[in-house]
């Protein structure tokens, strides 16, 4: 019998390489500034006894933080469009993450952790003995208060390029 050749596999993708013009752009030097101060912020959170109200901070903040890694990630690599759907898109997701779930999500867990701050502010007194989480709680509230405005500054740049007419991120 005649031998049937195999099928076609599926088409060669190039070489990895990053997108510099990209890591130089607005949109990159903030999606650094974010992951960094994002990561400060749930690492301060996570360290240190929470309760309450702090454990959608901390999952907030996560879930954030990974998210922008994905888009940082994808976003350097040049590779958006093999995300399904969202890939041909990819300015209006950046604009709607960074919007939506950027600052939405860390304004309320800034919110939180202030909160939090300032029940403990008794604490801060000199000559208290006690474990105080006054500390650790206000520097994740800046952190997250710093992230939320890098948030709002990336979203705003994504839609001011939207509104150009313009439909890649940099």
């Amino acid at each position: 019998p005649p031998s049937v050749p195999p099928p076609p596999g599926p088409p060669a993708r190039g070489s990895l390489s990053l997108h510099r013009a990209y890591l130089r752009s607005p949109l990159g030097l903030l999606r650094l500034g974010q992951l960094v101060l994002g990561a400060a912020f749930w690492v301060t959170v996570a360290a240190h006894k929470y309760e309450g109200a702090a454990h959608f901070a901390l999952f907030a903040a996560v879930l954030v933080w990974l998210l922008t890694l994905a888009l940082f990630g994808l976003s350097l690599l040049g590779r958006w469009e093999l995300v399904p759907w969202l890939g041909t898109r990819w300015l209006l997701t950046n604009l709607v993450h960074d919007l939506a779930l950027g600052v939405g999500l860390y304004a309320a867990a800034t919110g939180i952790m202030g909160h939090k701050a300032s029940q403990r502010s008794y604490c801060n007194l000199p000559g208290y003995s006690q474990h105080c989480l006054y500390g650790a709680y206000l520097s994740a509230s800046v952190c997250g208060g710093i992230t939320a405005c890098l948030y709002l500054f990336s979203g705003l740049y994504c839609l001011s390029r939207r509104c150009q007419d313009q439909r890649d991120i940099i």
